[in-house]
């Protein structure tokens, strides 16, 4: 079926306007014309009405619209046609022609039927097109039933959104929704069942996809639905938020299918937005490391709170590259620079401090892979420790209001350089707060903790999106190795929430929820990709690498935390170390990298740090 031209919408509008007002005097008349006065009279008032219409069709360009396509903007445009061009013979026109031959050109009666047969027809004769059409393009047969979670405003913008891309023949079956206000009711023709049916459902029409459009229900039903639906092979799509529609349509490109983040993602938290706005608006931001998953996602969260000056510093080229353009894109309003260096080097962040005089400072540099850190030591120990301690140093040296150290769980009880290395990291930012000297300084050096997060670079979901893809097998450490995960957004979320409710010398530790099995996020991913297990792609045990352990944890035994007013930030309560002590072990591990001697290097972490134990190690000979 081919699309109608305007030309051929026209003519046809033309049509059924002359068609209504023959029929508007006919039952005027009880479809008998009494006199020839009468019939005189159709033929002259029937010419003005018709040159109205038309005219009154130009302007609101009735005939413009797609046919196909036909929605309530076309049914509107035809409503203040037909009713100005009403209104206007109803007023001017019969006003005219009463002057010249001294009655009305049609009588308001007519006027009042044409009017309402006229808009019944325009848009009656669109539908049917359309419906002809859908009709058409999807035979019953190959239909794909769908069901929707969400009754709402949004659930009826999908439905029109699925039924409008027909190559793809969806057709919506069932709604969902916990609201008691639907309950046995329909919309747009359709069913809207309660949640607790949803099984019964799956079970008994076996639909091939399954929509949520509610992105207000809680994250504890959305993993319910997932797992329903994970459960009886159908396919789970998510509408995004109406904020991220384009020009305010949804299209069935945005309905995206569900991916392992929206498994794992939690409620909300809830900041103190103004709060952090009171520490950023018109404030100097520094963050290191402002190319990786975390700075960069810094970075968008501060822009956010108007900073006068963002300065972006990393010594990785491309993605540093990757995140100017995007947020100029996004921001182009606000003020940000890229800066290329290296914070192991201080005469390059001397003078980058010198050049940009930063009020707040997010350290987020670092090497965070495990297996390679442990694999070149003096590496990890020369960015982790000595690059921090230079960059605090500095902020120190330089007044910085607030430098805020991003570190992580594997600082706890470390069995590896990485996690050692951050945990000397630690003791050095925690230390130099308490340090007491003539600085005429007040620099508050506060240190946040966090496990896993999701998608960052060199985590393990990208690597078994990448195995899922080429056809496996997906790859797991240990069959039950556990991880805490937090989204990207989240964690830098609570970086600011905690960087801006700290007084100095805390280090914070977030809620990171419940522990997950990297075995149950392989099979729910395989399962995510619409394959199954054993069958169409493999699992395979290679063993914990070197310096990885099974559990991770986000405190010491020795270490308690405190409470603060929100509840997904807690403040570990960490043994204090003395400044001029743990500077000269600095100095020390930094002067031994030049030697390279690996050994020599460990063995200053563990004797500085007790706790930590190789695991899987070369190095564990040295406990």
């Amino acid at each position: 079926m081919q699309q109608i031209s305007r030309w051929g919408v026209l003519i046809i509008d033309i049509g059924i306007i002359i068609f209504s007002l023959a029929l508007a005097h006919l039952l005027r008349f009880n479809f008998n014309i009494p006199t020839t006065e009468d019939y005189d009279n159709l033929l002259l008032g029937t010419p003005v009405m018709i040159v109205i219409r038309v005219f009154s069709f130009f302007i609101f360009k009735t005939y413009a619209g797609i046919i196909l396509h036909t929605s309530i903007e076309d049914a509107q445009r035809i409503f203040w046609a037909v009713l100005s061009g009403s209104i206007f013979m109803a007023t001017l026109g019969n006003l005219g022609f009463y002057k010249i031959t001294g009655h009305f050109a049609l009588p308001y009666s007519i006027l009042i039927i044409d009017f309402l047969v006229s808009i019944f027809m325009l848009t009656a004769y669109r539908a049917l097109v359309k419906i002809l059409y859908i009709e058409f393009r999807s035979g019953k047969k190959d239909k794909k039933f769908v069901a929707i979670y969400g009754a709402g405003e949004t659930g009826i913008t999908t439905k029109t959104a699925l039924e409008r891309d027909m190559g793809n023949k969806f057709s919506v079956n069932a709604f969902f929704d916990d609201n008691s206000n639907f309950r046995k009711k329909r919309l747009l023709g359709v069913t809207i069942y309660p949640g607790k049916f949803l099984e019964r459902y799956l079970l008994a029409n076996q639909p091939q996809l399954l929509v949520i459009s509610d992105n207000n229900i809680s994250t504890d039903k959305k993993q319910e639905i997932f797992e329903l639906c994970l459960k009886y092979n159908v396919k789970v799509r998510n509408v995004p938020p109406v904020e991220k529609w384009i020009n305010g349509e949804l299209s069935l490109q945005q309905i995206k299918e569900i991916n392992i983040d929206d498994l794992l993602e939690r409620d909300p938290i809830q900041l103190d937005w103004e709060n952090i706005e009171n520490q950023l608006k018109n404030k100097t931001i520094l963050i290191t490391g402002a190319a990786g998953s975390i700075g960069s996602e810094i970075a968008r969260q501060v822009l956010r709170f108007h900073p006068k000056l963002l300065v972006l510093l990393d010594q990785a080229e491309t993605p540093l590259y990757e995140i100017d353009i995007e947020l100029s894109n996004t921001f182009s309003h606000l003020k940000h620079e890229v800066v290329i260096g290296d914070i192991r080097n201080y005469e390059r962040m001397q003078h980058i401090f010198k050049s940009y005089r930063p009020d707040i400072v997010y350290h987020a540099a670092a090497y965070k892979h495990v297996p390679m850190m442990e694999a070149n030591p003096s590496e990890a120990i020369l960015t982790n420790i000595s690059g921090t301690g230079i960059t605090a140093d500095l902020a120190k040296e330089f007044h910085v209001e607030k430098f805020v150290f991003v570190s992580t769980d594997k600082a706890v009880n470390p069995t590896n350089i990485m996690g050692a290395s951050k945990r000397m990291a630690e003791i050095y930012v925690q230390s130099l707060n308490h340090f007491k000297e003539n600085t005429n300084t007040n620099t508050k050096f506060i240190t946040t903790r966090f496990g896993n997060v999701l998608g960052s670079n060199g985590s393990v979901i990208p690597l078994f999106k990448k195995q899922i893809a080429s056809g496996g097998p997906v790859t797991v450490t240990h069959p039950e190795m556990t991880r805490y995960f937090m989204t990207i957004p989240e964690a830098c979320q609570l970086v600011l929430e905690a960087g801006c409710m700290g007084k100095g010398g805390e280090i914070y530790v977030f809620d990171m929820g419940k522990s997950i099995k990297i075995l149950d996020l392989a099979k729910s991913m395989i399962r995510l990709s619409g394959l199954e297990l054993e069958k169409d792609i493999q699992i395979t045990f290679t063993g914990l690498r070197p310096g990885e352990k099974l559990f991770e944890e986000l405190l010491n035994p020795s270490e308690t935390s405190l409470p603060t007013h929100h509840k997904k930030i807690m403040i570990a309560t960490v043994r204090e170390y003395n400044f001029e002590k743990i500077k000269s072990v600095v100095n020390k591990l930094t002067y031994l990298f030049d030697k390279q001697n690996n050994n020599e290097l460990v063995k200053i972490l563990k004797k500085y740090i007790p706790e930590y134990k190789s695991n899987n190690s070369i190095f564990e000979k040295l406990d």
